[in-house]
């Protein structure tokens, strides 16, 4: 079972649990699904580990009997406004022998030794390439015959509240933590092509009340943040703004999937219940997709804004690349956030990757991507096992057990 993985993705609106891997042709198997509702989160942040605990059991559970598996242990997203990325180098002296895998260890060791504020932890760190006497570009150097071993690291800086919430809250769902992984790099995993990480691209990841705003230029990821806005707040202004209640709210905007009015066909009245007045009432369409519209301008304007405020230019080259359940599926937030950013767009959705069927599973999915082929070396695989391997382990100590009985009256 070593070359399974499961990755859990804590939203602010659901947990999304896959276990899958990655096989010999690069494409991405699953075997187990599930999602479960959660209301742990606010604006990203655990503001209650139980029930974001009973979500994570509760969503992996429902992956274990998709998959017939038992999951023991498992990847965990953390999100941009609770991380930095700190690039880091090390070097080591080789004196012309072949590089081993302790070599590799100790220089991954080295690394690591960085000034981290007192608020904050190291969580990860991910070897971008390894240099041997000026040649880069190296994914394994081991085996190899050099003077000089250089590495090129990305560090992984997270909150230690938020870090600690996400690590007990996984501890209180019985689940073991194979390790935390930054949802840029899983979303890039299996949104971003190699060009469009090399020439420069903005992803945009648009949850239900978070989007992460990440860019990857000159194949390494340059920025990483996010704004606590997302698609629940689109529901709830059409909440406000037509007096009604947010179930009715959330069930309009899945009706119509109308981020523009121009788009409209038929502008048409519907009728919705006045939750102040308790009575029918007739909106139009069109008012409706107005605030759609507004809220949408607003979320694609604050990500800009945080780039512009950290000095990012992305060239006319390179492009916005939308996923997320948040607003992925709405018609006209191309067009709004080309209006916006004023680059190309493209919209990853949940069809165009196999096995993920639905855009909530398009991050974990993207973290089984990322464990299996940026992780080199030691175990990358969570711990699984059959679950009827399990019982069998059962009978067979029952059996072995009365075998012993029987011995011991003889």
């Amino acid at each position: 079972m070593s070359d399974w993985i499961v990755s859990i993705d804590i939203g602010t609106s659901n947990v999304c649990a896959l276990i899958g891997k990655v096989n010999k042709y690069s494409q991405i198997e699953i075997a187990g699904r599930g999602m479960a509702p959660c209301s742990g989160l606010k604006k990203g942040v655990i503001v209650d580990i139980d029930s974001t605990a009973a979500s994570i059991r509760k969503a992996v559970e429902e992956a274990e009997t998709d998959a017939n598996m038992r999951v023991d242990s498992a990847y965990v997203n953390i999100h941009g406004m609770h991380v930095n990325i700190v690039n880091n180098r090390s070097w080591m002296s080789i004196n012309g022998r072949e590089i081993t895998r302790d070599d590799l260890d100790d220089i991954l060791r080295d690394v690591r030794d960085i000034d981290i504020p007192e608020d904050r932890q190291l969580i990860d760190v991910i070897p971008r390439q390894f240099i041997i006497d000026g040649y880069d570009e190296i994914t394994d150097p081991v085996g190899m015959v050099g003077t000089r071993l250089e590495v090129d690291a990305d560090m992984l800086v997270g909150k230690i509240t938020s870090a600690q919430n996400i690590i007990k809250s996984m501890e209180r769902a019985d689940v073991k933590l194979d390790g935390i992984v930054a949802e840029a790099f899983a979303s890039a995993e299996i949104c971003l092509t190699p060009d469009e990480r090399d020439i420069g691209a903005v992803l945009l990841d648009v949850g239900g009340s978070i989007t992460d705003v990440s860019v990857f230029q000159g194949k390494r990821l340059v920025f990483y943040d996010s704004i606590p806005v997302g698609g629940d707040h689109i529901t709830n202004d059409i909440a406000i703004g037509l007096r009604i209640s947010n179930t009715e709210a959330e069930k309009i905007k899945r009706q119509f999937e109308l981020a523009l009015t121009s788009l409209i066909k038929n502008d048409q009245e519907i009728s919705v219940l006045d939750i102040n007045e308790n009575r029918k009432k007739n909106v139009k369409v069109s008012e409706v997709v107005e605030i759609i519209e507004a809220r949408v301008y607003e979320i694609f304007s604050l990500c800009k804004g945080l780039l512009d405020k950290a000095g990012i230019i992305i060239p006319k080259e390179g492009g916005v690349i939308m996923t997320g359940a948040g607003i992925s599926y709405v018609d006209g937030c191309k067009q709004l956030a080309q209006e916006v950013f004023d680059l190309p767009v493209r919209v990853v959705q949940a069809g165009q990757i196999p096995g993920v069927l639905k855009p909530e599973f398009i991050a974990s999915a993207g973290m089984i991507r990322y464990v299996a082929s940026v992780r080199k070396g030691g175990s990358r695989a969570s711990e699984i096992r059959l679950r009827k391997q399990e019982k069998q382990k059962k009978d067979e100590s029952v059996f072995e057990k009365i075998l012993n009985f029987i011995k011991k009256m003889f």
